[in-house]
């Protein structure tokens, strides 16, 4: 496998693995609680080989990372490569079923639960993925013939009733797709969202009335595509900035546009109703793919809040921190409600260049403001997923899970922290054999 000196997100912590990994008997320090029965799971970007000099991080083939807890104990790691066409071929092994969509089949983003089944997805016009309670490719999906394109890296599960509310999109498509697929994984809604080109949307946000469409100036580049890139979006200076606000369940032909300060916005925070107005936080670059075309590194991101005054129909712009993050995450019985606490990883800042991983933050609600969560010497955390101790349990009671790198020791280990006190340190530490590279997003799926 090479690597090259010249693109970092395919060095150090970014590496990719060699190999797939199953471990067993994984050591524990500290204690885990006993309530949490089932798998810690997150997906990123693991290149197989050749040439990476310009490997873009978000196309990298994808490897599952997961570790099964049951009564107190950590039963498995396991690190899996999700069976696209390239990675079976590069196998050996038959390609895994199911049709293609969009000419990407790399479903490398995120990892999810939904009706009793493990899914991998992506998005950019890439299927779900299905994968076995033990991370081996079960088929590429159009979840039972209900999906008739691709899907997202970013559903979002409104608390009341199950339904995933997401923003779809694909460079061929003449428009967005809002889709909402049940908690049953069938597609209960297609509706088309014109937009003025082909920008790259991310995520969405949800409210108890709305979904939240970011309409921004990262848009498919056929310059880009001519040239061979892999993930052929970038910067657009006259392309306008924009959020929609659609009906929930609703048509997208009633969407409501209002202009925001030209950005770009991976992770929105969380959304909700307050009157007539809509709060929205969000994870606001300055800027994306404008000068750095292979990752995400046009500037510090910082939290902020933009307030739709749907009377007036306008937004007020305002910044509530000067402390650069990423992969924000609420507990997700308040996604679309006014949250208490929310939780992000610290961005490292060396020069220009931000690193993607550092101390856990602990974010109030209503001020923005940041706690940091020391994790050790030179530790790089990620995601935090929120677990509840009870579906009735309060929003600080429960644990926060991420996979947290340590360089000293060159290995990673499932970290858990007391959500009611993160900064108390860990009441468990599972160690893994190896290293899991820095990557996207997971989830907490409990056993059934």
């Amino acid at each position: 496998m090479s690597t090259v000196e010249t693109n970092r997100w395919v060095e150090g912590p970014y590496a990719p693995l060699p190999a797939e990994v199953v471990a067993t008997e994984l050591e524990v320090i500290g204690e885990l609680p006993e309530t949490l029965t089932g798998r810690y799971l997150r997906n990123g970007p693991n290149p197989m080989g050749g040439d990476l000099s310009k490997q873009h991080w978000f196309t990298g083939d994808a490897m599952v990372h997961g570790v099964r807890l049951r009564d107190g104990e950590a039963e498995w790691y396991r690190a899996s490569w999700v069976r696209s066409t390239a990675v079976s071929e590069a196998l050996g092994e038959a390609p895994a079923p199911g049709e293609r969509h969009g000419g990407f089949d790399t479903a490398n983003t995120n990892v999810i639960g939904l009706d009793g089944r493990t899914f991998a997805i992506v998005e950019a016009g890439g299927r779900p993925v299905e994968l076995s309670f033990d991370l081996e490719t079960i088929e590429h999906s159009d979840l039972g013939g209900t999906l008739p394109n691709g899907y997202t890296a970013h559903p979002k599960v409104d608390p009341a009733t199950g339904d995933l509310h997401a923003i779809c999109y694909h460079w061929a498509l003449p428009h967005l797709q809002y889709v909402v697929v049940g908690p049953d994984a069938r597609v209960k809604q297609v509706e088309p969202i014109e937009v003025p080109g082909s920008p790259m949307v991310h995520d969405c946000s949800i409210t108890e009335s709305w979904v939240v469409v970011y309409d921004l100036p990262v848009t498919f580049s056929l310059e880009r595509a001519m040239g061979g890139s892999s993930f052929p979006y970038g910067w657009d200076e006259d392309y306008g900035a924009r959020i929609g606000l659609v009906p929930l369940n609703g048509s997208g032909a009633d969407v409501r546009w209002f202009d925001v300060e030209p950005c770009y916005v991976f992770h929105p925070l969380n959304a909700y109703d307050d009157g007539d107005t809509v709060v929205i936080d969000v994870v606001r670059h300055p800027k994306m793919f404008a000068s750095e075309v292979l990752g995400p590194d046009e500037g510090a991101p910082l939290l902020w809040r933009w307030t739709v005054d749907l009377n007036r129909g306008t937004v007020s712009e305002r910044q509530l921190s000067d402390h650069p993050l990423e992969f924000p995450r609420v507990d997700e019985r308040v996604v679309g409600r006014q949250h208490r606490w929310a939780y992000a990883a610290e961005l490292t800042d060396s020069g220009r260049r931000v690193g993607y991983g550092g101390r856990a933050l602990r974010i109030d609600g209503p001020t923005g403001d940041v706690t940091p969560i020391d994790l050790g010497p030179g530790a790089l955390g990620g995601e935090w997923v929120m677990v509840p101790n009870g579906p009735d349990a309060a929003e600080d009671d429960g644990w926060l899970m991420s996979l947290v790198y340590r360089p000293d020791e060159d290995r990673s280990e499932l970290v858990v922290l007391p959500a009611e006190d993160p900064t108390s340190g860990p009441v468990a530490r599972v160690l893994l054999p190896n290293r899991v590279p820095l990557g996207f997003h997971g989830n907490w799926i409990a056993d059934r």
